[in-house]
Formats: C-alpha cells, sequence, structure tokens
C-alpha cells in the first residue's frame, strides 16, 4: 500500500470543525506531513464582522502553526474557506458550495460538535445528530469520495464499563426523535431530558451515540469509519509538546490549581484517568483515513483511542504532577499557593469547598467592595465548581477499552509511518508528560512569558508568609476565645503542655547528672 502522506497526495480534503482545538491540529498535521494535498475545503461559521477567510486568517496567526510556517511558505494557498452553519437546514451551504463539494472532496474528516456537557437537548441534537446525518446526506452525492472519518468519543457508550471497538444499538432512534422534538417547546424538552438520557450523564455522550448509529447506517453506502478519543489534552509531541488554547476539561482544573484558586475537587485518585494527547488522536484519526479508503472495509470500523489499558496514568498522579510542576514553575500572580487536594469523599469535597473556596472568596470580595472594585471571587467559584460538577462524572469512575482495531491499524503502518504518524501511547512518559502540559497551559493559554518565573516564584514566598500570618493569628484567636476564657480549657491547656515538657525536664537532669 502507498504510505500514508503518498496517499493524501493530490487530495481534496473536507474538514468541519477546524477552528476548533482539535480541528487547528489537524490542519496543522496535514498541512506538514502532507504536504502535496491538493486543497483543504473547510466548512467555517461567518461571525460578527469576519468571514470564513477571516477566520481562517487569525487562526493561522497562532504558535500552533510556527513550525508549518518554517517549512512552507505556500500553504495557505490550499484552503478553500466555505461558509457554513450547522446549526442551519442543508448545513447553511450555498447552492454554488454544495455543488463544489460534491464534485471534488475526497475525504471527510468530521470534526465539528458542540462538546458542552450541559448543551440544552435540542441544540446538541441539532449540532451532534443532525448536522451529521446532512453531511453524510451530502457526502452520498460525492462520487470521488473514498473515505469518511467521525470523531466520536470514548464515553459515547459509558453506560457500559467496557467498551468493545463496535457500533453499539442507538437507545433510540434518531430520525423518530430529532422529528419529534422539532416541534416542542425548549421548555418541554427541557423537562423530558433527563428520562431521555436513562444512563447518559449528558446530552453531549447521549447525542454522540446516536450520531454514532447513524454513521454505522451509511456504511453500507460509503467507506466510514469513527474515531473514539478519550480526554482529549495538550499535544505530546507535535508540533511541539505542549500545545493546548483552551480551558475545557481537566485543563481549566489544571489552571485553577495551579493559581491556588481551587483547593478540591472530586476524583478518585486511584482510579484511571484516561487522557489523550491531541496529536495522537490526529495521527490515529489520518491513519483511519488511509487505511479506510485503501483496504475499503466492509463495515465502519470503530478505533477506541485511549491510554488507559496500555499506559494507564490515575488521578492522584496527575495531581502530584500538577503540584509539583507549579511549585517548581509557578503561574503568575497566584491567588494562592497551588495546593489542590482531590478526594472521593462528598462531604470532604463540601467541607474543604466551603472552608478553602468559599470562605477565602467572601473574605477577598468584601476587600474589594471596601476598596471601590467590583466583587469577582465569588463568581469565579461558581463557575469552577460548575466545571468540576460536570467533570465529576468522569473522575471518580473508570471504564476500559478494547483496542483491536488500533492495533490492527497499528499493524498494517510501515516503519516510516509509524514514526510520522505515531499513536503509539505505550512509550509517554507521564511524569514528563505532565510536566510540559502544565508549561504548556502557562505559555500558550495564560500567555506568561518564561522568563517572568524568578518573579512568579518571589510572590509565592510572599503569600506562603501570608499564609503564615494568618495562622499565627487565626490561632492566637482561637487561644483568647476558647482557651483563655475557659476554666477548663485552661486546665487542660496546662495538662498537655506539661506533659510535653516532661521529657524536656528529664534530658536536663540527665545532662546535669553527666557534667557532675
Amino acid at each position: 500500500m502507498a504510505s500514508i502522506a503518498d496517499f493524501y497526495a493530490g487530495k481534496n480534503i473536507l474538514i468541519t470543525g477546524a477552528t476548533g482545538f482539535m480541528g487547528k491540529v489537524l490542519v496543522e498535521k496535514l498541512l506538514r506531513s502532507c504536504p502535496d494535498i491538493n486543497a483543504l475545503y473547510i466548512l467555517v461559521r461567518p461571525k460578527a464582522n469576519q468571514s470564513p477567510k477571516d477566520r481562517i486568517d487569525n487562526m493561522l496567526k497562532s504558535k500552533l502553526f510556527s513550525k508549518l510556517k518554517e517549512v512552507s511558505t505556500d500553504f495557505q494557498q490550499k484552503f478553500v474557506p466555505i461558509s457554513s452553519d450547522l446549526m442551519q437546514p442543508g448545513l447553511g451551504l450555498s447552492t454554488e458550495d454544495e455543488d463544489m463539494l460534491k464534485a471534488h472532496i475526497h475525504v471527510i474528516f468530521h470534526c465539528a460538535a458542540t462538546i458542552r456537557f450541559d448543551e440544552p437537548l435540542k441544540r446538541a441534537l441539532r449540532l451532534n445528530v443532525a448536522a451529521t446525518q446532512e453531511l453524510l446526506g451530502l457526502a452520498e452525492h460525492m462520487p470521488k469520495l473514498e473515505a469518511f472519518i467521525h470523531i466520536s468519543t470514548a464515553y459515547a457508550h459509558c453506560n457500559h464499563k467496557h467498551i468493545e471497538d463496535v457500533v453499539y444499538p442507538s437507545p433510540v432512534e434518531p430520525n423518530i426523535l430529532l422529528s419529534s422534538l422539532e416541534w416542542m417547546d425548549d421548555s418541554i424538552v427541557d423537562d423530558i431530558t433527563l428520562r431521555l438520557l436513562a444512563d447518559w450523564p449528558n446530552t453531549y455522550t447521549f447525542t454522540k451515540a446516536l450520531a454514532e448509529s447513524i454513521v454505522n447506517q451509511h456504511g453500507e453506502k460509503f467507506n466510514t469509519a469513527i474515531v473514539r478519543p478519550s480526554i482529549i489534552v495538550a499535544s505530546w509531541r507535535e508540533p511541539f509538546p505542549g500545545w493546548i488554547d483552551n480551558l475545557n476539561g481537566p485543563s481549566g482544573v489544571l489552571v485553577a490549581a495551579g493559581k491556588g484558586v481551587m483547593r478540591t475537587m472530586m476524583a478518585d485518585n486511584n482510579a484511571v484517568a484516561d487522557i489523550i494527547p491531541v496529536d495522537v488522536v490526529i495521527n490515529l484519526m489520518l491513519a483511519a483515513g488511509w487505511y479506510t479508503a485503501v483496504q475499503r472495509p466492509q463495515s465502519t470500523l470503530v478505533y477506541n483511542c485511549t491510554t488507559g489499558g496500555v499506559n494507564p496514568i490515575l488521578w492522584g498522579d496527575i495531581e502530584r504532577s500538577v503540584m509539583s510542576t507549579f511549585k517548581q514553575i509557578p503561574l503568575d500572580k497566584a491567588f494562592r499557593r497551588p495546593n489542590a487536594n482531590f478526594t472521593s469523599s462528598y462531604l470532604s469535597n463540601r467541607f474543604w469547598n466551603l472552608f478553602t473556596h468559599k470562605v477565602p472568596a467572601l473574605a477577598y470580595d468584601t476587600y474589594l467592595r471596601l476598596s471601590g472594585n467590583e466583587p469577582m471571587m465569588m463568581k469565579l467559584y461558581k463557575k469552577l465548581h460548575k466545571a468540576a460538577g460536570l467533570l465529576e462524572y468522569f473522575s471518580v469512575r473508570q471504564w476500559s477499552w478494547s483496542s483491536k482495531n488500533l492495533d490492527m491499524l497499528k499493524g498494517q503502518l510501515s516503519a516510516e509511518d509509524q514514526q510520522n504518524f505515531n499513536f503509539d501511547v505505550g512509550h509517554l512518559n507521564w511524569l514528563e508528560y505532565m510536566e510540559k502540559y502544565c508549561i504548556g497551559a502557562k505559555k500558550y493559554i495564560l500567555n506568561e512569558d518564561m522568563a517572568d518565573i524568578p518573579a512568579a516564584k518571589q510572590h509565592l514566598k510572599k503569600l506562603r508568609n501570608i499564609c503564615y500570618t494568618c495562622n499565627t493569628l487565626l490561632l492566637v484567636f482561637v487561644w483568647h476565645i476558647f482557651i483563655a476564657q475557659s476554666q477548663v480549657a485552661n486546665d487542660l491547656w496546662s495538662y498537655m503542655v506539661s506533659t510535653l515538657l516532661k521529657p524536656l525536664s528529664y534530658f536536663q537532669e540527665s545532662a546535669g547528672v553527666l557534667t557532675h
């Protein structure tokens, strides 16, 4: 078989979700490792005062594309921006753009989706299910189409503890659900959402499960494949270690902990945290596109893209790595010293939420009000607790996934392709990776300068001294209220002190005897 880069040479590739986190990495990897592709057709939703071309130009300003710009000067000519809105019928495509896509596209990577766990069901169905169905309908009229790669999630069927690399039966018939909800008011849909979700924790995983069944139905008409990544996080190697540009999922928790804002979160320290670097997912997608087109499997192949079964990391390991890194390489202007604690105890988490989140937030907001500024910390903690609550379902449980199809695909790659499109996480060093992840959050999310680390360390020392002072004042206050005013407490305190001092008096007497 031709190599992966050779296969994509001369191809016209359609990408949805290209301006998102994963889509950007896919675009960069394609242009850098498959430089002979003919064109990238990018579906982009226009924004206020920004055309699709403007949005792509802004995307290319990202540091992500710095390595590509070093090796290629004409890659921008390969973009074909297309105005599209997945919320609209027909994907919001004009007749001219629709005809152009039908005539030219060879491979489709469908990355676009709403990844909000708390998205209203009606909107989630439109973006994740109906849009997928319409794109598949468009693909049926593409005579040159060789592969349709759909990006799902490893948690689409999280109602199973072990998840095979197969398409499971849909929880409901997607078309019936779509047509049934179409006439309902949003308020009615919201009222019945929990009953519809059943064993699914949120609308994201539920609608992803529905979308998989739709893709599978079209597998009889053209070549399709489904890639199921777990929790996608910063890059491992490509285009450079640690690239991340959003606060979704663990990244927001990581930054909040590094800033000293988050001190507690619900997570089972002994459970596997199935996180997957974004570049691993992209390499698998490109390999899956190649194999699907060249080998033309008779049914839709599913690739579970996870780390837990090959090279697991626990939530407790993440906590320790993050705290260790941010103490050595602190974030600028931290609110408090980094000292987060993951716990699987609901009562413990509530206790620490009160005393390490809400009480300091109220105190700081009071200070802001007295100084004539707008209070902000309670609002921040409200958002933080909501985000942590949405992640909780996945941080206190663990799953296992089959990797038969992924292992098969790996065996089909040449040694060169295994190197250039590596999705083997067996050699991933988690300690080194988590350090790069934290540094990436500092550099690419917060845009902090590594040259400012000495000042950040000095700031942490000041916070430490403030902490010691506050603890001392608290001890004096407790003494004054609970001990100095009570004879019983005074007697108990005197007894404890005398008991502790007895060994000292014994050593003094012994030293005196030895001296004489």
